[in-house]
């Protein structure tokens, strides 16, 4: 198992770092091998320049300055997102992410005729993590529609391998969170993240050359 893990919260403090440690620490009992990518720690600029905005379709000038993106991308068969939920979706930080990271003949496949769509470009990843905190209540999330939720469990998941095995869990109510409940969401995490590893992944579709072992 090749891992790409994503974290983005801006204090090292936080309880979303708590998430991050336990899924860290269940890969490394699976012996998976691990990239973390901590998109504050790292500085990562999620603005779409102008600049790239007119090379997103061109290939491969539109990795040029998210390389190390792209190449953690195409090296991993499991990805997994661990952020907290503001305003209902991803963090600018995140979305920003996947806005840049994310492009044509990586992620996904440029339609070739007048009324295709877009094709999945990142099959060979076979597994889906998302883990989350949510200041808002379970009921009042879901009449907003979820988004955050909707972007990389539908979204982005349909980009992956048919079938792909995906895990979701949240912490809802973080605002009146107890140490108890705090207790059970990483003990809840932990759970996710063992049915994540140990349940049969489908076959890679290779579409960025061979499939690997």
């Amino acid at each position: 198992m090749r891992a790409l893990v994503l974290y983005c919260h801006p204090k090292p403090e936080s309880f979303t770092a708590a998430v991050r440690d336990v899924v860290i620490g269940r890969l490394q009992a699976a012996g998976a091998e691990i990239r973390l990518r901590d998109l504050y720690q790292r500085g990562f600029d999620p603005l779409l320049s102008a600049d790239e905005h007119r090379a997103y379709e061109r290939t491969p000038d539109n990795r040029a300055r998210v390389q190390e993106d792209c190449d953690d991308l195409l090296w991993a068969d499991t990805l997994i997102f661990v952020y907290p939920t503001w305003w209902y979706g991803l963090p600018a930080m995140l979305k920003g992410w996947l806005d840049r990271a994310l492009v044509p003949e990586i992620a996904f496949m440029m339609p070739k005729r007048e009324g295709d769509t877009i094709r999945p470009g990142l099959t060979h990843i076979t597994r889906l993590g998302v883990f989350t905190t949510c200041g808002a209540s379970r009921w009042l999330t879901f009449a907003v529609g979820a988004p955050g939720k909707r972007t990389l469990m539908r979204g982005l998941g349909w980009l992956l391998a048919p079938r792909a095995r995906k895990v979701f869990a949240v912490h809802y109510l973080m605002d009146s969170s107890t140490a108890a409940s705090r207790a059970r969401h990483l003990r809840r995490v932990a759970a996710r993240m063992d049915r994540l590893i140990s349940t049969k992944a489908p076959p890679p579709v290779p579409v960025h050359g061979e499939a690997r072992a």
